[in-house]
């Protein structure tokens, strides 16, 4: 390998035309095949059983996410300007290609269910709008008397009103989003229009992350120019450097618009990953160089790229294999932008590598060596002071293994305390105006996210029979004593309406019919008397199958999960009736998003220190190489997860990714200290000595790789999105903390078991 990278690295201009020929090539699919994807439905495996189920579900009850539109007037809805501006907003989105005129819902086409001397009348609140005093005030009447609407589309202080436009799960798109913000803004004043649901927030998530990423993107390159510059102290290597993880960046971006990979809010990340991680493999090679350099004066260029292939191809082989192995480790994951974060951080890891290998000796052959800097006598430089380091280390080994063990045991008792959050809405500022928008929303009515329980049975019209009904209704009851509930809607609340206006209008028959046969006739009635479309959302065609929409509070899986616990309470009550108890929607695929991020973390944790270990005996020729070397990692992983647990920050999309960035980056360190240990006690044969080599060649070079990877990932602390920030800081501490673990404890490790020493 020395040989042939040599030799292909004394050809330099033919490297420069086959990299720069190859990244075009990239940068031509970048142009034409980049596209944002945010439907959590693209994130899950569909072959999954809940996500089977709930897809089936949302066939039977044309069950879809949809657009909320908050009407608020402070004075009163009841005015003939605002109820104007109902109607035709409601008309305008029934008219949009991407929308069906019955998936729209508001005040101008709910029914209203009522009593006559013929039996029960279904018809809309109002078809032309009200402009008398009395036309105003019946309508005001016809709500309040209605439960059904009251609180549900017309807030109980009656200031807001909501339109509700169900979408596809194919239908949203940028342009759908714009024109929707568009469309809205056109009817505000003296209104104001409020607009939220899960496709709005999908869409604002589409729209930000781009820019987040193009924000980021210059910043950490500025930073990490500046780093290099002042490790480097050579404009040419910094450059170079530099060079290497822009166009690994690219080659990796290429590759996912080449093979029609779109672009996740996670998958943002990757340029930031990259630049940081990728200057790794330079910063080693370059300061390999340097002390060649020092030891070597007036060595040629062509000798001295020929000392940087030979001395260090193998640690940035090793690295860049163990770095990728650890972000290959999450093809465990069943989440899509996880699965593929993994993959193409992987490929871009060891594209860097490749680019190191070729690109920087090909530089120093083409524009000569860079200047050895020389160092004063009188001056310690970062070699001595770790030299220093390393030597307190050995002298206070029993301290160092202590302060290890306390820090994993307090880690581990915070890592219990850790949980799993798949929410949407906790990507963005409290104070930005998607999450200002839903809690407003949330505070008047229901709620803007849902839970759809799916009442099944094997029977035909099983869902026309009191006692389901009432223990349907006794759940839905049940359901709304929790705070995160604040409606649902179902079966139920047809009969109990129906049941109340057939007996006119008295509260005592507020309740589930007592008899199969007069469900069954109000039902009838209902079917002839109105538009029976939105009754089937809450029951199929034979009354086998039902729907109970849970409104919730937030969209987060804690909120969830409480829901689904008052529910499962009434389980084994309705299997005693015959009934299965199931969910679906985008609630309860949130809430299995959230157990296949931890399974997956759990997984690919476990294979990645697996492989590492064999990787690493295999290296280094004996096992216990690949169990010292983990040792680092592993405290690491642990220490990143306590924090977590301890400051209350939840795994998601992103943070999810913490263990694995932990492995792929902090075993770099393990493997460079470990060779440079390896070739060192050959030489020495002593102890201090080796350590004292080790630390000055190895030692200096991760700690400059530690600053400049600290200073990339803190530029996550710039995003725009908390989770970023969140991450940005986990990483770098884990850095920070990897970097410590390989010259303390893996250290003292190495001597104590008298690695690669017979004494």
């Amino acid at each position: 390998m020395h040989r042939f990278l040599t030799a292909l690295t004394s050809r330099p201009w033919l490297v420069f035309v086959v990299v720069f020929a190859v990244s075009a090539a990239f940068l031509a699919a970048v142009a034409g095949n980049t596209r944002m994807e945010t439907d959590l439905d693209e994130y899950m495996p569909k072959d999954h059983p809940a996500f089977i189920y709930s897809d089936e579900a949302e066939e039977w009850f044309d069950i879809d996410d949809g657009i909320i539109i908050a009407i608020e007037h402070t004075d009163g809805i009841y005015n003939h300007g605002t109820l104007s501006k109902v109607k035709g907003l409601t008309k305008e989105l029934g008219k949009h290609d991407l929308i069906d005129r019955s998936d729209v819902t508001s005040l101008y086409t709910a029914d209203n269910i009522t009593g006559s001397e013929d039996g029960l009348d279904v018809r809309a609140f109002y078809s032309k709008v009200p402009e008398t005093e009395f036309e105003l005030d019946a309508l005001r009447r016809g709500v309040r008397a209605n439960d059904m609407v009251r609180g549900r589309l017309v807030s109980e202080d009656e200031t807001v009103t909501l339109i509700i436009a169900e979408l596809g799960d194919d239908a949203f798109s940028q342009e759908f989003y714009h024109e929707i913000l568009d469309l809205t803004a056109a009817y505000e004043g003296p209104e104001k229009l409020y607009v939220a649901g899960r496709p709005i927030v999908e869409g604002t998530m589409a729209y930000l992350a781009p820019k987040d990423m193009k924000r980021m993107v210059p910043i950490v390159l500025l930073i990490i120019t500046v780093v290099l510059a002042l490790v480097l102290r050579s404009p040419k290597s910094t450059f170079f450097t530099l060079l290497v993880v822009v166009l690994s960046t690219l080659w990796t971006f290429g590759l996912m618009a080449w093979l029609g990979i779109p672009i996740y809010a996670v998958s943002t990340m990757i340029p930031v990953m990259l630049i940081a991680i990728g200057v790794a493999d330079g910063i080693h090679i370059y300061g390999h160089l340097g002390l060649y350099q020092r030891a070597t004066p007036g060595v040629s260029a062509r000798d001295g790229a020929s000392e940087m292939i030979r001395g260090m191809w193998k640690p940035v082989v090793m690295t860049s294999v163990t770095t990728a192995v650890g972000f290959i480790s999450l093809l465990t994951s069943d989440v899509y932008p996880i699965k593929y974060f993994g993959v193409f951080t992987a490929f871009g890891v060891m594209a860097a590598m490749v680019l190191s290998l070729v690109l920087i000796p090909a530089g120093v052959v083409a524009f000569g060596l860079p200047g050895a800097r020389k160092v004063k006598p009188e001056k310690k430089g970062a070699g001595d002071i770790a030299v220093a380091f390393g030597k307190g280390v050995l002298k206070h080994k029993r301290l160092v293994v202590v302060i290890a063990v306390i820090v994993v045991v307090v880690s581990a008792m915070g890592a219990t305390k850790i949980w799993i959050n798949s929410s949407f809405l906790e990507k963005f500022e409290r104070d930005s105006d998607i999450v200002l928008t839903d809690a407003f929303i949330n505070e008047r009515f229901g709620g803007t996210s849902t839970l759809n329980v799916i009442l099944d049975s094997a029977d035909n019209d099983a869902m026309k029979r009191p006692d389901v009904l009432r223990l349907m209704d006794e759940m839905q009851t049940q359901s709304e004593m929790l705070d995160e509930v604040g409606d649902s809607f179902g079966l139920a609340d047809y009969l109990r309406r129906i049941n109340m206006v057939m007996h006119a209008d008295d509260p005592a028959f507020d309740a589930i019919p007592e008899s199969a046969e007069l469900v069954a006739q109000y039902l009838l009635l209902y079917e002839m008397s109105g538009d029976p479309d939105m009754l089937w959302r809450t029951v199929d065609y034979v009354y086998a199958r039902s729907n109970v929409t849970l409104q919730l509070k937030g969209d987060d899986s804690k909120t969830i999960n409480r829901a689904i616990g008052v529910v499962e309470e009434f389980k084994p009550l309705f299997e005693e009736l015959g009934v299965n108890v199931n969910y679906a929607g985008s609630g309860y695929k949130s809430l299995i998003f959230s157990d296949l991020i931890l399974k997956g973390q759990v997984q690919s944790l476990i294979l990645s220190l697996g492989i590492i270990v064999i990787l690493l005996s295999l290296m280094f020729k004996r096992i216990s190489a690949g169990l010292i070397g983990v040792i680092p990692i592993t405290i690491t992983a642990i220490v990143s997860f306590g924090v977590m647990g301890l400051l209350n920050i939840p795994l998601s999309t992103t943070t999810a990714l913490i263990s694995s960035i932990a492995v792929g980056v902090g075993i770099d360190y393990a493997v460079h200290f470990m060779e440079r240990f390896r070739v060192a006690a050959k030489r020495t044969g002593d102890v201090v000595a080796t350590i004292a080599d080790a630390m000055h060649h190895s030692g200096r070079a991760i700690m400059f790789n530690a600053i400049v990877v600290i200073a990339g990932f803190l530029v996550l602390l710039f995003s725009a999105f908390p989770p970023n920030r969140a991450l940005g800081a986990l990483v770098s501490g884990n850095m920070f903390i990897s970097l410590l673990g390989t010259v303390t404890i893996m250290v003292v490790v190495m001597v104590q078991t008298k690695m690669y020493f017979k004494k």
